[in-house]
């Protein structure tokens, strides 16, 4: 099993808060509020009239409010073209294999793949094959690896009951037990996009996030 392509999480762009804004366009508030400022001009105090700092700081004000509002709108747009765009990279992915965190032997002919992701270096990793039945059908003894994703492939020529098999793997170094995140293979039939995101329907028959995707083989 060769990797080719990691995956990485991509966050979508911040929504930025304009409190009560949202409802009301700049052209329309900055109009708002000139004719305020008119009318508080027109009916001032003529022995204590506004003073220029306040006026000042009024414009500035409005004008903080008035660019918030198009930023706002500019990354809305941009968060709605990063979707699109994902939508249709996702779709690559339809008929591949990728690897995503689970426990589960993909069993294919008469071999099952999957993958383990090691936190660190490890002098002894080992890996119980069970049925769906919990019952240890193999051990395989896969000595010293690297950190990282390693891949491994179990002989499934004399599984014949019903249903996949799964796997326990346990890393050391040393005395140390080294963290050991199972990852399994699945094959990607379909691509929706949900109110939950985008949704990749895998051969199983189950559902899979696409942020959930570790690595595209």
């Amino acid at each position: 099993m060769t990797m080719s392509t990691a995956v990485s999480s991509v966050a979508s762009p911040p929504n930025i808060s304009t409190g009560s804004v949202g409802s009301t366009s700049a052209a329309e508030m900055q109009d708002r509020f000139l004719k305020l400022l008119v009318a508080q001009m027109n009916n001032q105090d003529p022995m204590n009239p506004m003073d220029n700092a306040q006026m000042t700081a009024q414009m500035a004000q409005i004008n903080t409010v008035s660019g918030l509002q198009q930023l706002n709108d500019t990354v809305k747009g941009l968060a709605s073209q990063f979707d699109t765009l994902q939508a249709l990279q996702s779709t690559t992915l339809v008929g591949h294999q990728v690897l995503h965190e689970g426990n589960t032997l993909s069993v294919q002919g008469n071999t099952a793949q999957a993958a383990v992701n090691l936190a660190g270096p490890a002098d002894k990793v080992t890996v119980q094959v069970m049925a769906p039945t919990g019952q240890v059908l193999d051990t395989l003894a896969l000595g010293a690896m690297p950190a990282g994703q390693q891949p491994f492939v179990w002989d499934a020529t004399n599984y014949t009951q019903a249903g996949n098999p799964t796997f326990k793997v346990t890393a050391t170094k040393g005395t140390a037990a080294v963290s050991a995140t199972p990852l399994s293979v699945g094959v990607v039939t379909g691509v929706s996009n949900t109110g939950a995101g985008l949704q990749l329907q895998m051969q199983s028959g189950s559902t899979l996030p696409y942020s959930a995707v570790k690595t595209i083989l």
